[in-house]
């Protein structure tokens, strides 16, 4: 078998495979909302709209997307245009910190928030006035300042990138010509980088729309993804939840396509790479402070949430109560919260479930790298735009697509009928493909950003001449190009088991069962406990933290500065 006919045939399993884990739930989804009892129809669709709670919970969504979006962008800009133009005391640190809300899922940053800002938390005790709930009404604002802390590193990656490629040149020019720093960046600078700002703030906002875990953890119910969570029991029954996530996708993409049309429309064309290299100036003293200010700033805000887990996590129940500190300390909540029944059962949960989905996460992964990199084909470019679909999908659309699917094969006869077909493929018996296919999906963009990156980094020519010594194509991968990318490889399977472990929309979706509950639909069924819950969830919370650091840190020993971009849109 020729090379070419090899790669096509891969082309084309890895393209089906990819479909069939991507589009069939979104079709899943939107056939459920405009076909009902074998009608075409848009009755269930215009009934969400007639109907003012999933109105209300549609535009609280939408502001609240916009309102992160835009808090996220406002933070990521200058801390972006500082490091790109000046060289500064503490600056490799600063752009370590970047990186580290990462490592805290929203929805246990929002334990810490609500213990700080909330009526009777720390900053009230501290300002000495009364019980005001600085998370807003119904608590929108804590949604959007936990979303906008948490993403802002994806906004400022993706612009820190952009104005890496930006041509000094055309800021040099404009210098000469007696230009204000001011109009340099407003008429030059910001709209060579929309481009960047777009990407980024695309995930950002897509993130916020669809987010689930946060505003359950802070008791906002009228918004568009808590309801979906809600009308899961309703999903056998009623096109109406079907719908609803249909709405919710459609918003998605119309309101990427009009940001889109918006700002990519006045985005200046630039050149891929900067024709000379940046002139960055170096500051110390007083001007150095200043420029290092902002960074401290933002990265004292964006720990905030962190040192909220931390201190409920050490906290006496009953203690941090209209005080700027807890006033008693212990460790117990970590000792209860790992020992607890549904903890270890979740370990062994999780640790099962994102081990299937990194094991196929490196199949595919490598795969779609080896046709991206190394194949002739002239759409293999298709390939790796279907690997990055799920950074633009909303993962509570997915979640409920394969929940719909779940369902659907646990009503056919031959599933019904077998205890073996019950336990594989009704996702209310037995949850484990799902949530198997679910992560490994999500998470198969850093996977293939990691092996295309390793295979851009090594030479083809080794393989070439295995390959006319006689080498068969899979003894070639195992002892040539394998071990070569190895370094990449690790890295990927490291941020795509972590990221998998804490999951949120897909497991709290998917699992709903307590013996297959995941660690972080434990950790949202713990924080419920009355009394001790959100002393236990915090403590589980740094746990995963914790883990979810160690993985990050490894990931960039062997990634260094290539780190960022499995972070990038």
């Amino acid at each position: 078998m020729n090379s070419n006919r090899r790669s096509w045939i891969l082309f084309l399993v890895l393209a089906a495979a990819l479909s069939a884990g991507m589009f069939w739930p979104l079709m899943k989804v939107i056939g459920g909302g405009i076909v009902v009892d074998g009608k075409f129809t848009f009755e269930y669709i215009a009934g969400v709209f007639k109907n003012p709670i999933y109105l209300e919970g549609l535009l609280n969504s939408l502001l609240v997307a916009i309102s992160s979006t835009l808090l996220a962008t406002c933070l990521s800009i200058p801390l972006a245009w500082l490091s790109h133009k000046y060289r500064f005391p503490g600056q490799k640190i600063f752009s370590s910190l970047v990186l580290v809300p990462l490592i805290l899922p929203p929805f246990v940053g929002a334990i810490g928030i609500a213990q700080m800002l909330g009526p009777y938390g720390a900053l009230n005790a501290l300002l000495n006035c009364g019980p005001v709930d600085w998370l807003g009404n119904a608590r929108w604002a804590g949604v959007v300042l936990i979303q906008a802390l948490s993403l802002y590193p994806i906004i400022y990656l993706n612009a820190s990138a952009a104005l890496a490629n930006v041509d000094p040149a055309m800021e040099e020019a404009a210098q000469n010509l007696g230009a204000s720093g001011w109009k340099i960046f407003r008429t030059i600078t910001l709209p060579l980088i929309m481009p960047g700002l777009f990407a980024g703030g695309t995930l950002v906002f897509i993130a916020s729309f669809t987010e689930l875990g946060t505003p359950l953890m802070l008791g906002c119910t009228r918004c568009a993804a808590v309801q979906i969570y809600d009308e899961i029991k309703e999903i056998s029954s009623s096109p109406f939840p079907y719908a609803l996530v249909t709405v919710v996708l459609t918003f998605s993409v119309l309101l990427y396509t009009a940001m889109r049309l918006t700002l990519g429309s006045r985005a200046h064309a630039m050149q891929g790479k900067a024709t000379v290299a940046a002139t960055t100036r170096e500051v110390h003293g007083w001007r150095g402070f200043l420029v290092m200010l902002p960074f401290l700033i933002v990265s004292s805000l964006a720990l905030s949430p962190h040192a909220g887990v931390l201190l409920t996590s050490v906290s006496v129940p009953g203690s941090w109560y209209q005080t700027v500190l807890p006033q008693a300390f212990t460790g117990a909540n970590f000792v209860e919260s790992i020992g607890h029944e549904m903890t270890l059962n979740a370990v062994r949960n999780s640790l099962s479930f994102s081990s299937m989905a990194v094991l196929l996460n490196i199949v595919l992964g490598v795969g779609i790298a080896w046709v991206v990199v190394r194949s002739n084909i002239r759409i293999r470019g298709l390939l790796d735009a279907l690997a990055m679909i799920p950074l633009a999908v909303p993962g509570l659309v997915m979640a409920f697509g394969y929940l719909a699917i779940g369902n659907w094969f646990g009503n056919k006869g031959f599933v019904m009928e077998s205890a073996f077909w019950r336990n594989l493929l009704d996702v209310r018996e037995n949850p484990t493909l799902f949530l198997v296919i679910a992560y490994a999906v999500r998470r198969l963009p850093y996977m293939v950003r990691a092996a295309v990156a390793g295979l851009q980094q090594t030479s083809v020519t080794l393989e070439e001449a295995a390959a006319n010594l006689g080498a068969a194509p899979f003894h070639v991968a195992r002892r040539i190009t394998i071990p070569l990318i190895a370094a990449n490889l690790v890295a990927g399977v490291l941020l795509a088991f972590s990221f998998s472990m804490l999951e949120v929309s897909d497991s709290l979706i998917l699992a709903q069962k307590i013996d297959f509950y995941p660690i972080t639909k434990t950790i949202f069924e713990m924080f419920q406990l009355i009394g001790v819950g959100r002393f236990l969830a915090a403590a589980l919370g740094l746990w995963a933290m914790g883990f979810l650091t160690i993985a990050i840190a490894g990931s960039s020993v062997l990634l260094g500065k290539k780190l960022g971009a499995l972070f990038r849109a």
